[in-house]
Protein backbone atom coordinates (compact mmCIF):
# COMPACT_ATOMS: atom_id res chain seq x y z
CA UNK A 1 0.00 0.00 0.00
CA UNK A 2 1.50 3.31 -1.07
CA UNK A 3 -0.04 6.41 0.47
CA UNK A 4 1.56 9.78 -0.05
CA UNK A 5 1.92 11.83 3.14
CA UNK A 6 3.44 15.24 3.52
CA UNK A 7 5.34 15.43 6.78
CA UNK A 8 4.69 19.12 7.17
CA UNK A 9 3.62 20.38 10.57
CA UNK A 10 0.25 21.45 9.17
CA UNK A 11 -0.54 18.30 7.18
CA UNK A 12 -4.29 17.72 6.82
CA UNK A 13 -6.44 14.84 5.68
CA UNK A 14 -6.76 16.59 2.31
CA UNK A 15 -3.00 16.02 1.78
CA UNK A 16 -3.57 12.27 1.51
CA UNK A 17 -3.73 10.80 -1.99
CA UNK A 18 -6.47 8.15 -1.91
CA UNK A 19 -6.21 5.14 -4.20
CA UNK A 20 -9.94 5.24 -4.88
CA UNK A 21 -13.12 6.54 -3.27
CA UNK A 22 -14.20 3.09 -2.09
CA UNK A 23 -15.02 3.52 1.62
CA UNK A 24 -12.89 0.52 2.67
CA UNK A 25 -10.00 1.65 0.49
CA UNK A 26 -10.05 5.19 1.88
CA UNK A 27 -10.24 3.87 5.45
CA UNK A 28 -7.24 1.64 4.78
CA UNK A 29 -5.36 4.59 3.27
CA UNK A 30 -5.84 6.39 6.61
CA UNK A 31 -5.39 3.58 9.14
CA UNK A 32 -4.42 0.44 7.23
CA UNK A 33 -0.71 0.32 8.04
CA UNK A 34 0.50 -2.15 10.66
CA UNK A 35 0.83 0.45 13.46
CA UNK A 36 -2.04 2.96 13.41
CA UNK A 37 -4.75 0.73 14.82
CA UNK A 38 -2.38 -0.50 17.53
CA UNK A 39 -1.87 3.12 18.62
CA UNK A 40 -5.65 3.60 18.68
CA UNK A 41 -5.96 0.33 20.64
CA UNK A 42 -3.42 1.59 23.16
CA UNK A 43 -5.41 4.79 23.60
CA UNK A 44 -8.49 2.64 24.26
CA UNK A 45 -6.40 0.93 26.97
CA UNK A 46 -5.67 4.29 28.68
CA UNK A 47 -2.24 4.91 27.19
CA UNK A 48 -1.76 8.52 26.11
CA UNK A 49 1.92 9.44 26.23
CA UNK A 50 4.71 8.81 23.75
CA UNK A 51 6.59 6.53 26.15
CA UNK A 52 3.41 4.51 26.80
CA UNK A 53 3.16 3.69 23.09
CA UNK A 54 6.87 2.83 22.85
CA UNK A 55 6.45 0.35 25.71
CA UNK A 56 3.69 -1.63 24.00
CA UNK A 57 4.62 -5.27 23.38
CA UNK A 58 4.69 -4.89 19.58
CA UNK A 59 7.77 -2.65 19.81
CA UNK A 60 6.98 0.22 17.47
CA UNK A 61 10.18 2.06 16.44
CA UNK A 62 10.27 5.67 17.67
CA UNK A 63 10.54 7.18 14.17
CA UNK A 64 7.49 5.22 13.00
CA UNK A 65 5.57 6.20 16.14
CA UNK A 66 6.28 9.90 15.59
CA UNK A 67 5.17 9.61 11.95
CA UNK A 68 1.97 7.72 12.78
CA UNK A 69 1.00 10.15 15.55
CA UNK A 70 1.35 13.03 13.06
CA UNK A 71 -0.71 11.17 10.47
CA UNK A 72 -3.43 10.25 12.95
CA UNK A 73 -3.60 13.84 14.18
CA UNK A 74 -3.73 15.23 10.64
CA UNK A 75 -6.56 12.80 9.86
CA UNK A 76 -8.55 14.02 12.88
CA UNK A 77 -8.39 10.64 14.62
CA UNK A 78 -6.36 11.87 17.60
CA UNK A 79 -5.46 15.19 19.13
CA UNK A 80 -2.50 16.18 21.24
CA UNK A 81 -2.58 18.32 24.34
CA UNK A 82 0.59 19.67 25.96
CA UNK A 83 1.13 18.51 29.52
CA UNK A 84 4.65 19.93 29.96
CA UNK A 85 6.19 23.12 28.56
CA UNK A 86 9.98 22.77 28.96
CA UNK A 87 10.64 20.63 27.08
CA UNK A 88 7.21 20.50 25.48
CA UNK A 89 5.56 17.12 25.78
CA UNK A 90 2.15 15.99 24.68
CA UNK A 91 -0.56 13.59 25.74
CA UNK A 92 -2.61 12.09 22.92
CA UNK A 93 -6.35 11.48 22.98
CA UNK A 94 -8.91 10.03 20.62
CA UNK A 95 -11.29 12.46 18.98
CA UNK A 96 -14.90 11.43 18.38
CA UNK A 97 -13.78 10.29 14.93
CA UNK A 98 -11.04 8.16 16.47
CA UNK A 99 -13.26 6.75 19.22
CA UNK A 100 -15.70 5.61 16.54
CA UNK A 101 -13.05 3.09 15.44
CA UNK A 102 -13.60 1.12 18.67
CA UNK A 103 -16.37 -1.19 17.35
CA UNK A 104 -14.19 -2.11 14.37
CA UNK A 105 -11.26 -2.86 16.71
CA UNK A 106 -13.50 -4.95 18.95
CA UNK A 107 -14.72 -6.98 15.98
CA UNK A 108 -11.16 -7.47 14.68
CA UNK A 109 -10.15 -8.68 18.13
CA UNK A 110 -13.02 -11.17 18.25
CA UNK A 111 -12.25 -12.34 14.73
CA UNK A 112 -8.59 -12.98 15.59
CA UNK A 113 -9.52 -14.77 18.81
CA UNK A 114 -11.83 -17.05 16.83
CA UNK A 115 -9.59 -17.74 13.83
CA UNK A 116 -5.95 -17.18 14.81
CA UNK A 117 -4.51 -20.07 16.83
CA UNK A 118 -3.04 -18.81 20.10
CA UNK A 119 -4.54 -15.32 19.90
CA UNK A 120 -5.55 -14.14 23.33
CA UNK A 121 -9.13 -13.28 24.20
CA UNK A 122 -9.76 -9.53 24.07
CA UNK A 123 -9.97 -8.07 27.61
CA UNK A 124 -13.54 -7.73 28.84
CA UNK A 125 -13.05 -4.05 29.72
CA UNK A 126 -12.00 -3.41 26.11
CA UNK A 127 -14.95 -5.36 24.73
CA UNK A 128 -17.45 -3.61 27.01
CA UNK A 129 -16.18 -0.11 26.23
CA UNK A 130 -18.14 2.29 24.04
CA UNK A 131 -16.77 5.07 21.81
CA UNK A 132 -18.27 7.79 24.00
CA UNK A 133 -16.26 6.48 26.97
CA UNK A 134 -13.05 7.76 25.38
CA UNK A 135 -14.30 11.19 24.42
CA UNK A 136 -15.64 11.69 27.97
CA UNK A 137 -12.42 10.29 29.45
CA UNK A 138 -10.38 12.94 27.63
CA UNK A 139 -12.60 15.76 28.85
CA UNK A 140 -11.98 14.80 32.48
CA UNK A 141 -8.38 13.70 32.10
CA UNK A 142 -5.45 15.71 33.37
CA UNK A 143 -2.69 14.69 30.94
CA UNK A 144 0.06 15.53 33.43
Amino acid sequence: MQVIYEYAFNMTEQDIAYRSLCPLSTALDLIGDKWSLLIVRDMCLSKNKYGDFLNSPEGIPSNILASRLKQLEASGIIEKIPYQQKPIRYAYFLTGKGADLLPALQQLGLWAYKYVPGAMEPPSAFMEARPEDFVKAKEGNDPG
